[in-house]
Formats: C-alpha cells, sequence, structure tokens
C-alpha cells in the first residue's frame, strides 16, 4: 500500500473561519469596512504592543506601502538581504529606489550587520532585515547600526508571526514591521498583509495609500493604490487570531521533537533570546539536497521545501542591480537549505515518518 503524501505545508480553514465570512456575506458589507477596523486592533493588541496597524491585501503591497508612506523613492537605498522572496526586493524596486543586496549570516539566515555596514553609502536611507523562516533578526546589532548612520528599519516579519527577541516582538524594532497573511503563513486572512506602523503619520499616509489616495471620498489628498483589504478577508483572519498561539506552540513542540530525534543533517539553531515561531523548520543538507529531497518524496512520500533555490541578486528580474556580486553565505544557504513539514496538522505518526527517512537518507549519504 503507498504512503499518503505529508505536504510541505497545510493552510488550516475550519467552520468558524466559514462561519466568519458567511457573516459577513449576510450582513451585505464585503468590502473594507468594520471587519478590517476590528482585526487591525486586535492583532494590533496580539503581536505588535498594541502598535497600530494597517491592513492592505497582501504582504509585498504592506512593504511597498509602508516605505512610500515613509519617504523611500528615486535616488534613495534600502539594504535588503538576497537569502529571500523576491517581494523584498520588489518592494524596494517599487518604490524607484535601489535594493542593496548584502550576505547573511550563517546561523539563523539573517542580514549580516557587518555585512549592512560596509554597505551603507550617502544614499543609504533604511534597512530591511527579514526574519526568516520565523526567527528573528539579529535586531540589537541591527538597531545599533541603524541608530548610528541615522537610518530606517523596515521589518519584513512576513514568515514571523509571534517571533521575539529579547521579550520584545518582531515588528516593533523599526518604523514599520509588515506580516504576511498569505495562506501558508502560521495564520492566514485567505491572502493579505499587515502593517505595523510607529506613529499616527505613517498611519494616516499608509491608509491614505492604499485607498486611491483618499480619507474621505472623491477628495484624493495623493497619487495611491487599491490595496484594500475586504471584510471578508479580516473575518477570517480574525478567527485564526485566536488560534495562531495554539499553532504556534504546537510548531514548536514539533521542532522540538525533531530537534531531539533528527541525525546527519544540520538542525536549525535558535538564538539565546530568541523565540521561533517555525513557519518553516529548515535544515541544512551539505550534499546533494535536491537529490535528498527527491528522495524524500518519492521514496518516503515526505514533501518538503527549498526556500530559497536562487538568491535574489541572481534573479533576472533583479541583477541589473547587483552585476557580478558575490555572497558566499547566500549562495551556500540556497545550495544547502531544506525545509521539512512542522505544520500543526502533522500527527505524531508524520514526525515519526518525517524523521526515519531524514536519518535514513542522511545515513545512507555519509
Amino acid at each position: 500500500m503507498s504512503l499518503e503524501l505529508i505536504p510541505a505545508a497545510r493552510p488550516i480553514i475550519g467552520d468558524d473561519e466559514r462561519a466568519a465570512v458567511d457573516r459577513v456575506l449576510r450582513s451585505g458589507m464585503v468590502a473594507q469596512g468594520p471587519e478590517v477596523a476590528a482585526f487591525e486592533k486586535e492583532f494590533g493588541e496580539h503581536f505588535v504592543d498594541a502598535r497600530e496597524c494597517v491592513a492592505v491585501n497582501s504582504g509585498t503591497a504592506g512593504q511597498h506601502l509602508g516605505q512610500l508612506a515613509a519617504g523611500i523613492g528615486p535616488g534613495d537605498e534600502v539594504i535588503v538581504p538576497s537569502f529571500t522572496f523576491a517581494a523584498t526586493a520588489n518592494s524596494v524596486a517599487l518604490t524607484g529606489a535601489t535594493p542593496v543586496f548584502v550576505d547573511i549570516e550563517p546561523d539563523y539566515f539573517s542580514i549580516d550587520p557587518a555585512a549592512v555596514e560596509a554597505a551603507i553609502t550617502p544614499r543609504t536611507r533604511a534597512i530591511m532585515p527579514v526574519h526568516l523562516y520565523g526567527h528573528p533578526a539579529l535586531m540589537t546589532e541591527l538597531v545599533a547600526i541603524a541608530q548610528k548612520h541615522g537610518l530606517m528599519i523596515f521589518e519584513d516579519a512576513a514568515q514571523a508571526h509571534g517571533a521575539s527577541l529579547g521579550g520584545r516582538q518582531v515588528g516593533t524594532f523599526g518604523t514599520f514591521g509588515m506580516f504576511s497573511l498569505y495562506p501558508t503563513k502560521n495564520m492566514t486572512s485567505g491572502e493579505g498583509g499587515m502593517v505595523a506602523c510607529d506613529s499616527a503619520e505613517l498611519v494616516r499616509a499608509t491608509k491614505l495609500l492604499r485607498n486611491q489616495g483618499m480619507e474621505r471620498q472623491y477628495e484624493n489628498e495623493v497619487i495611491g493604490f487599491n490595496a484594500r483589504m475586504t471584510d471578508i478577508h479580516a473575518a477570517i483572519g480574525r478567527v485564526q487570531l485566536t488560534k495562531v498561539d495554539g499553532w504556534t506552540a504546537t510548531r514548536q513542540s514539533n521542532a522540538t521533537f525533531f530537534n531531539e530525534n533528527l541525525s546527519g543533517v544540520v538542525a536549525p539553531p535558535v538564538a539565546d533570546d530568541a523565540v521561533h515561531v517555525y513557519h518553516q523548520y529548515t535544515i541544512r543538507v551539505e550534499a546533494d539536497r535536491d537529490g535528498f529531497a527527491a528522495a524524500l518524496r518519492n521514496e518516503f512520500a515526505v514533501a518538503s521545501g527549498i526556500y530559497y533555490p536562487i538568491p535574489n541578486h541572481r534573479l533576472p528580474s533583479l541583477t541589473r542591480f547587483a552585476p557580478d556580486l558575490e555572497l558566499p553565505q547566500t549562495e551556500k544557504a540556497a545550495q544547502e537549505v531544506l525545509s521539512l513539514p512542522v505544520h500543526p496538522s502533522l500527527s505524531r505518526a508524520d514526525l515519526e515518518r518525517i524523521v526515519s527517512a531524514v536519518n535514513t537518507l542522511a545515513q545512507a549519504g555519509s
């Protein structure tokens, strides 16, 4: 009998979310309305120490509009990691500014503070760390560099709902923090993003930009976008907010099981003062990672993910910003990383099968 495939990720949508959507549909108010306003407030209280939040229709839109609201535009530079999803650099380029790619440090896949400092020029306006896979970036060092040089910090917290460093929640270190609400994130609204802002001025500017430049209908103050979240999506997100802490605890428990039982691969370390929320449980496979991933699927019916096989500075869409750039830690990570299933819907039998498969393949390859 063939094994059922263990998926790499699985959105959790249940009866509570369906009932919330039905409630909105019955209300007749399906565009941006009271559900969005309530979701913004509840999200801020839950994740970012009650910072005021602005809901938008995607994480990328949040990162883009947050930068525009902060005054980023042509002639500016924003320092970004290359080892991340392309949306990080895309959001900078969409403002007309230049993404400046730097290397990561090897432990947490975080933008390397030493590389950041070396890349600062008179045109640098901001640093954009990514809290990759759910582990906080090295914010203590990055905040010190930003303060030293008078720079802003824009946090890409797309994968890090509930992560913290030194007791401080991610999304509260910078001018703004962006959280994605895509279906495979630790919580979802179906699609969407949230921008946690450090000032009322930034909140207002971001709200103008998401709504065609209007605070009052037909009184367009700036050139804006349609980046609104619907009440349908917000209703899903509000339900998921009541469940995400439990899901995070299960992810952390699953990760602990892996840490205690995997062998022959490099497990993800966690900084002493960090809370990792394990959007991904990402190991390093130092020899033939792609073959390892194929064998996991074909021989053991365990799916996995490779995030990210092509660094941003190597992508055809972004190479113009970084011709001939060499980032050795980024390149090494892109060749070795493999994310194992860690989502809350895994059973104990699933976890044991994943461990057995990984250990078997690691031993065979050693």
